[in-house]
This record gives structure tokens, C-alpha cells and sequence, in this order.
């Protein structure tokens, strides 16, 4: 099965993206854009995994100590580049913890040899895919100059940049996503709660 660890989102943080998304949808119709209700601040992805695994993994993340943290989501952008966007995405700012978190789940991990991370965890919050992209964000040789974005980004360019509020993280969860033709659905399988550290 295919899994993953995020952050879930708060209700009214969501609802405001959902505006957000219902007003640049129209402008970019033929890339695809996330379910509002799949949102979500991915902290590793581990890909397709064996189901006899999924207790080990569960085991090795309810090891994780980290205290709860402030999120706050606003701006916007594009990967890799603006000229040659594959990934519509929005801001999310944090202080040290958010990356730590990610660090700590990704070394937890690779104790049951699961590939750490090549690249520096990049907080952000994927909202549109151009059609057979990759969602990565680093360059990849595939990329070339396009007008997929171009509409959302002019309609950006003149208004002022989009905030949605901030959130404390409580909480992160294992989720199994599922492919099928109308996209991916995600669905928790386990809840892993963030305690403050005692004194």
C-alpha cells in the first residue's frame, strides 16, 4: 500500500483555501487541482509499502517525541519556476520545529529501511499539478517553459498576497493513499499525538 505522514489541516484554514482554490480553478482548467478535503502538509512520503509492515512503521513513529508548534500558511508560488511551473502551491511558515519533526520521522524510518530523504524537507502546500508532472520541486529534465499557471499568475500578480491563518499542530497521522481515475483519496490509519515536554 502506498503511505505517507502529514499534518491535517484546521477546518477554517482549509475553508479558506477552498475559496482561494475556487477562485483560481477557473483560471488554469486544464491542470489538475487537489480535493480541498485531501489537504494536507506531507512530512515523508514512503511510496508503496508491504501491509505486513504497516505495525512496524506505526511502532516506529509512535517513538517520535516532538512538542506541539505553530503553522501559518500564506503566499503562494510555483515549482520549479514560475516560467516553467509544474506545482501551484501555497506558503507555510514555521519555526525550526516543523523541519524537525520531518527529520525525526524520516531517521525513525530508516531504521526499517526506508529510504531517508535526498533533498532539505521544503514546507509547502500543493494546491494544482500540471497534467503528467512531477511533484517534485526541484528541476527535472522533463521541465520546459509553459503557459499551464500563466492566467493565476497575472491574476496574482495584482492582488495582495493570500493569507489563511495559522494553526497549532497537535498532531500528525499515517496515511494510506489510494489511486484511482478520478485521483488520489487518502485515508488515516493511525494518529500519532505531539506532547509538550514536562519541566
Amino acid at each position: 500500500m502506498r503511505l505517507f505522514v502529514a499534518l491535517d489541516i484546521e477546518g477554517k484554514i482549509r475553508a479558506g483555501i477552498h475559496g482561494f482554490m475556487q477562485e483560481m480553478a477557473p483560471l488554469a482548467p486544464n491542470v489538475r487541482w487537489v480535493n480541498p478535503e485531501s489537504l494536507h502538509v506531507t512530512l515523508k512520503f514512503m511510496g508503496e509499502q508491504p501491509e505486513p509492515k504497516v505495525k512496524e512503521i506505526e511502532s516506529a513513529l509512535t517513538s517520535i517525541c516532538a512538542s506541539p508548534f505553530q503553522l501559518g500558511f500564506h503566499g503562494s508560488g510555483f515549482f520549479p519556476t514560475p516560467r516553467s511551473a509544474r506545482v501551484f502551491w501555497i506558503g507555510i511558515e514555521s519555526g525550526p520545529e516543523l523541519a524537525q519533526l520531518a527529520g525525526a520521522i524520516d531517521a525513525a524510518l530508516s531504521q526499517l529501511g526506508i529510504e531517508k530523504e535526498k533533498r532539505a524537507f521544503s514546507a509547502h502546500l500543493t494546491l494544482a499539478r500540471a497534467k503528467g508532472g512531477s511533484g517534485a520541486p526541484s528541476r527535472q529534465k522533463s521541465d520546459r517553459s509553459n503557459r499551464h499557471f500563466e492566467a493565476v499568475q497575472k491574476k496574482l500578480a495584482s492582488t495582495a498576497s493570500a493569507e489563511f491563518g495559522t494553526m497549532t499542530a497537535r498532531e500528525f497521522f499515517l496515511y494510506r493513499s489510494q489511486l484511482s481515475r478520478h485521483g488520489s483519496r487518502y485515508s488515516k490509519i493511525a494518529r500519532f499525538p505531539l506532547a509538550a515536554r514536562e519541566a
